[in-house]
C-alpha cells in the first residue's frame, strides 16, 4: 500500500511540476525523506520519495547520471528536485537520465517548503491506513454473514470480492473442492495446485507462505485446528499482498476452520432437513419454496445443480457414509436420499462439479461393494428442474456397467435404447428373428456371416473400410454380405432394414 507518484503530482496546492520519468508515476511511494547527501542510496530501502535541492550535486555530467542511477537501482519511488536555492532548473543530465530509467523526476517550486510535500504524503498514507481498516471492518461481518447463511462457499466469494482476486480451497489430498470466481484461468489454478503438492511433498504446507510466481503472488494457508488439517486456502494477487489482505485471509480461514469443525451430532441433524428438503422438493408439493431455499445451498452460483443417481442392491449404508464423509471435508451439505427398496442412493452435487470430483466421492468406499452400483452423474439443471436431473442420472446409471465408476449423462449418446428395458425387450425380440438365424448358420457351415454384416454396417456400408477391419478382400465381404441377405431373406439396400439390424446385433452384444 503507498501513494502514487501520480497522486501526489495532481494536488494543485503543492505547484509541483513533472520533467522526466512520466512512465514511473504509477510508482507508489511508501515513505518521503530529504537528503544532500553524495550518495544517498545506502540509506534507502526502496519505495521512498526524495527530495533534494542539489547543494552536494556532482559537479560533471556523469556524476550526475551516476546520481540518479543509484536512486533508480536502490528502487526509489520518485525524486522531487527543490528550486530557487542552489539551482534555478534542474540540471539537464539528471532529467536525460531520470526519462532514460524511467524514475519520475519533478520540480518543487521555492514556495511550496518540502515539509508542505512531506506532510501531503504522510497524511495520505494515514488515510490509507485508515481505509484499510474501515474495509476490513466492513468485510469481517459480510464474510461472518456469509460463512453463516452460506457456508464454505459463499465465505470463499466474499473473500475474491474483497480481496480482488482468485480464490481456491483445496483439501489435504491439495484437490480444489471450491473457487471463486468459478471461472479461473487453467494456469492458475494448476500454479496453485502444483504449489501445494510440491509444498506436501518436501516437508507439509506451513501455517502461511507468499509465494511469487508466474500468474501472480500465491498466499497460502494451512486451514488447521490443533493436529488435524482439514485443507489448505489459497489467494492469488496480482502484485504484493496489502496488510490487509493478510488480515481478511485469516478471518476466512477461521471461518473455514469453524465450518469443518461442526459437531458430528449438528451434521447429522443438518443432513436429516437436507434429506426432507429434497423429498419435499421431488414430491411437488403445493408450496416448495422454502424446500427450493435449503436445497440450494446444494448448488454452484448459478443455481443449477447436478445429481449422482446409484443403482444396485449392495451395501447403500456404507457408501452413503462415505459420500457424506467426503462432502463433510470438502465443505460441502450433503443432500442423499436413499430409496426405500434399497435399490439406489441420489446424491446432489453442484453444477460445476465434474466427473473427478464424483469419482472422488468414492474413494473410501470398498472395490467390492463399488462394483455393485451402477453410477450416473447428469448434466447442470436448475434447482426447479431437479426431477429431470433425477430422470436423466438415473436412466444414464442404468446404462452403465457394474464398475462403481460414474459416468455422464453426455456419454450416453448412442447407448439409451439400449438402457431402457422397454426398448431393450424389443430389440431382443428383433436379435431373435435376424441375428440368431445367422449365428446358427455360421455356427453350422463355419462361416463368418455375423461379424462381416455387423462390421458392414457400422462402417455405413463402405466396403473399403469394413473389409479392412475385417481383414479381407472386398470381393470376400461382398459374397458374404450376399449370403447374409439370403439367410435373412432381407434387402439391405434398406436404410431402415439396416438399422434394425444394427440395433439388434448391438443388442445381442
Amino acid at each position: 500500500m503507498g501513494v502514487p507518484v501520480r497522486w501526489l503530482l495532481n494536488q494543485p496546492e503543492l505547484g509541483l511540476h513533472l520533467r522526466a520519468g512520466a512512465a514511473g508515476t504509477t510508482a507508489e511511494i511508501t515513505f518521503a525523506v530529504t537528503t544532500e547527501l553524495t550518495s544517498p542510496g545506502r540509506w534507502l530501502s526502496g519505495g521512498e520519495l526524495v527530495l533534494t535541492t542539489g547543494i552536494v550535486l556532482p559537479l560533471d555530467a556523469q556524476g550526475r547520471r551516476a546520481y540518479m542511477r543509484e536512486f533508480a537501482e536502490c528502487g526509489a519511488a520518485a525524486i522531487g528536485f527543490g528550486l530557487g536555492l542552489s539551482h534555478d532548473a534542474v540540471p539537464d543530465e539528471m532529467v536525460d537520465e531520470a526519462e532514460k530509467l524511467g524514475l519520475t523526476l519533478f520540480e518543487v517550486p521555492l514556495p511550496t517548503p518540502f515539509v508542505a510535500v512531506v506532510k501531503t504524503v504522510m497524511d495520505r498514507l494515514a488515510e490509507q491506513q485508515y481505509e484499510s481498516v474501515l474495509a476490513v471492518s466492513r468485510a469481517q461481518p459480510r464474510m461472518t454473514r456469509a460463512a453463516v447463511g452460506g457456508g464454505v462457499g459463499s465465505t470463499i466469494r466474499e473473500l475474491s470480492a474483497a480481496c480482488g482476486g482468485p480464490v481456491l480451497l483445496l483439501d489435504r489430498a491439495a484437490h480444489v473442492i471450491e473457487r471463486s470466481p468459478s471461472s479461473i484461468p487453467d494456469d492458475v489454478r494448476s500454479a496453485v495446485v502444483e504449489l501445494v503438492t510440491t509444498q506436501l511433498r518436501t516437508g507439509g504446507v506451513p501455517d502461511s507462505s507468499v509465494i511469487p510466481g508466474p500468474t501472480g503472488v500465491i498466499v497460502v494457508q494451512s486451514i488447521r485446528v490443533g493436529r488435524r488439517t482439514h485443507g489448505y486456502l489459497a489467494v492469488v494477487f496480482s502484485s504484493d499482498p496489502r496488510p490487509v489482505d493478510q488480515v481478511l485471509i485469516g478471518h476466512a480461514n477461521s471461518l473455514l476452520a469453524l465450518d469443518f469443525e461442526k459437531p458430528l451430532r449438528l451434521h447429522a441433524e443438518q443432513n436429516r432437513i437436507n434429506t426432507g428438503a429434497l423429498q419435499i422438493l421431488l414430491s411437488r408439493g403445493t408450496d416448495l419454496s422454502l424446500a427450493r431455499e435449503v436445497v440450494e445451498s446444494a448448488a454452484d452460483e448459478h443455481s443449477r445443480i447436478k445429481v449422482l443417481m446409484l443403482l444396485g442392491s449392495g451395501d447403500l449404508v456404507t457408501v452413503a457414509e462415505a459420500i457424506d464423509e467426503q462432502l463433510n471435508s470438502a465443505g460441502r451439505p450433503a443432500f442423499l436420499l436413499p430409496a426405500g427398496d434399497g435399490s439406489s442412493l441420489l446424491a446432489l452435487l453442484r453444477g460445476t462439479d465434474d466427473l473427478a470430483f464424483a469419482a472422488r466421492l468414492f474413494d473410501a468406499v470398498p472395490t467390492g461393494i463399488r462394483r455393485r452400483f451402477r453410477i450416473g452423474l447428469s448434466t447442470p439443471h436448475d434447482v426447479g428442474d431437479i426431477e429431470a436431473a433425477v430422470e436423466q442420472a438415473r436412466m444414464t446409471a442404468a446404462s452403465t456397467d457394474r464398475s462403481g465408476v460414474p459416468e455422464e449423462a453426455a456419454a450416453l449418446v448412442g447407448r439409451t435404447l439400449l438402457a431402457l428395458p422397454e426398448s431393450r425387450r424389443v430389440l431382443d425380440n428383433l436379435a431373435g428373428i435376424l441375428v440368431d438365424p445367422l449365428a446358427a448358420y455360421d455356427s453350422a457351415n463355419n462361416t463368418e456371416l455375423l461379424p462381416s454384416l455387423r462390421a458392414y454396417l457400422e462402417a455405413n456400408g463402405q466396403w473399403e473400410a469394413a473389409a479392412a477391419a475385417l481383414g479381407v478382400h472386398r470381393h470376400t465381404l461382398r459374397s458374404r454380405i450376399g449370403r447374409a441377405e439370403e439367410v435373412l431373406s432381407c434387402d439391405l439396400s434398406s436404410a431402415r432394414v439396416r438399422a434394425e439390424l444394427l440395433l439388434a446385433i448391438i443388442a445381442r452384444g
